[in-house]
């Protein structure tokens, strides 16, 4: 089983995103003594391929040298775990030097858009929409693939058909997140959306998704499907995911996820001590996560979702009760509302409406679009 490590080479970000949770004015930058020494960490810590992910802040802060040496180092230093790579920028400061370094490893981009120009500006800030799109072309130019990451809040929810159009009519692959509360900040739940709204969101985007298969692709619908289908997670969010997601902050300390990063309870070693699997378990943040799984296999035990779902995010559950672990997810709901009605359509389509006689033509809703169309594409 692949597992994946997140490098944050600094916390600093040009922009200045109303609700991040995950940008810190004046943090350090990782330098590529740093990255030789991942190297030697991984060379023996596991024998599954690895992804690394460059994440941040603003990752390509660190500049063209940085990932000139440090790509090269990874791709042959650890050629061994077959390295892929991807990173996740908001794309301000990309250069046509950065994107050349970038397409020689062919890796894909992740960059945050939130909607329209106004729509988008209006939470990220005024100029954000035009300092990406100029990041854009510029990757577009040099062959580098492109996905936007939708952040959708409490506020922006209620344009929900708007956002969805202009990413359909403009061609552009989407990934949606839900704004999400932060241990980072006094105000966690100012632009978090509501699980209920988020689990109707998902449903709505399902329908417009199959509504227009082929013209657009919607990361989220897809994950889930699989994971029906397949009766297990294949994002983070709905997997054990200790022990397969490892983050690396600026100086080097390791983290279960770059969420934690600069957050020291959450501090399980550094990359300097090269850590074994077991040394890395003996953390307090090790056992944390731990605890966290034993929790989901007592709370979710009789939940018919719990293989495919795994209790969602342990960030996402920690943060409500201040690093105490007493719940699952708060998008719990969201997920059993969109599982819920993956179940139901496909029982639906395969089965009939009474889900009696599989040789007999499925009793489907005229109005609703094929779920089985979906999954058979994919």
């Amino acid at each position: 089983m692949a597992f994946h490590v997140m490098l944050v080479p600094t916390l600093s970000c040009p922009a200045r995103c109303s609700y991040c949770w995950s940008s810190e004015v004046g943090s350090p930058v990782m330098n590529i003594e740093t990255i030789k020494e991942v190297v030697e960490w991984l060379k023996d810590f596991k024998k599954e391929p690895v992804t690394f992910t460059f994440h941040g802040g603003e990752p390509l802060l660190a500049g063209a040298d940085f990932y000139r040496q440090a790509l090269p180092l990874l791709a042959e230093g650890l050629s061994h775990l077959k390295t892929a790579f991807a990173l996740q920028s908001n794309l301000w400061v990309l250069t046509p030097e950065l994107a050349q370094i970038l397409a020689k490893y062919n890796i894909p981009i992740g960059s945050s858009l939130d909607g329209p120009q106004e729509l988008n500006d209006l939470q990220r800030g005024k100029g954000y929409f035009e300092k990406t799109m100029k990041g854009y072309e510029i990757a577009k130019a040099n062959g580098l693939k492109v996905s936007f990451i939708c952040t959708f809040t409490k506020h922006s929810v209620k344009q929900k058909e708007e956002i969805f159009n202009f990413f359909l009519e403009n061609g552009y692959n989407l990934k949606l997140h839900p704004a999400l509360p932060s241990l980072r900040t006094d105000e966690p739940e100012k632009w978090a959306l509501d699980p209920e709204e988020y689990g109707k969101l998902l449903i709505y985007l399902m329908d417009k998704y199959l509504e227009n298969l082929g013209k657009i692709e919607i990361m989220n619908i897809d994950h889930l499907c699989k994971a029906y289908f397949t009766g297990r997670g294949t994002v983070c969010t709905f997997v054990d995911c200790m022990g397969s997601t490892f983050a690396v902050g600026p100086e080097g300390n390791i983290y279960p996820c770059y969420r934690f990063i600069g957050m020291p309870e959450y501090i399980m070693g550094n990359v300097r001590d090269h850590p074994s699997e077991a040394d890395l378990a003996r953390s307090d943040a090790w056992k944390l996560m731990h605890q966290y799984k034993d929790h989901v296999d007592k709370e979710c035990g009789s939940c018919t979702n719990i293989k495919f779902c795994r209790g969602g995010c342990p960030y996402n559950a920690i943060v409500p009760t201040g690093g105490k672990i007493e719940g699952v997810d708060p998008h719990c709901k969201a997920y059993k509302m969109v599982f819920k009605e993956i179940t139901d359509r496909a029982n639906e389509e395969m089965f009939g409406s009474f889900g009696m006689d599989p040789f007999q033509p499925a009793q489907r809703r005229s109005a609703r679009p094929s779920i089985m169309s979906l999954i058979n594409k994919r």
